[in-house]
């Protein structure tokens, strides 16, 4: 059983730089690809990162790359967001989330994380 919970999330000026943690408390960790989708308010919630089971392959949105760098620790049953340059459209709650496949559709992950809101001031 896949449990999810993110933490990381907070206010940071627009320039600045935060790093999102999710935990799995499952024994699946490492079978599984994981994503970070975000959502803001009034907005459906969209893509931003995926990575591979093993780690050694990612896809990013357009919109964080270069930015945003997701990576994880299958040792720990942890993945990672570290977002630098942001910005204040990148405000909005972040959502981890498991698959049995590598993709970036939203329908294609079963289990999702509580989220954690990250907000930037400009």
């Amino acid at each position: 059983q896949v449990q999810l919970v993110e933490s990381g999330g907070g206010l940071v000026q627009a320039g600045g730089s935060l790093r999102l943690s999710c935990v799995d408390s499952g024994r699946t960790f490492s079978n599984n690809a994981m994503g970070w989708f975000r959502q803001a308010p009034g907005k459906e919630r969209k893509f931003v990162a995926a990575i591979s089971w093993s780690g050694g392959s990612s896809y990013y949105d357009d919109s964080v790359k270069g930015r945003f760098t997701i990576s994880r620790d299958n040792a720990k049953n942890m993945v990672f967001l570290q977002m630098n340059n942001l910005k204040p459209e990148d405000t909005a709650v972040y959502y981890c989330a498991a698959s049995k496949i590598f993709t970036t559709e939203p329908g294609n992950f079963p289990s999702w994380g509580q989220g954690t809101q990250v907000t930037v001031s400009s």
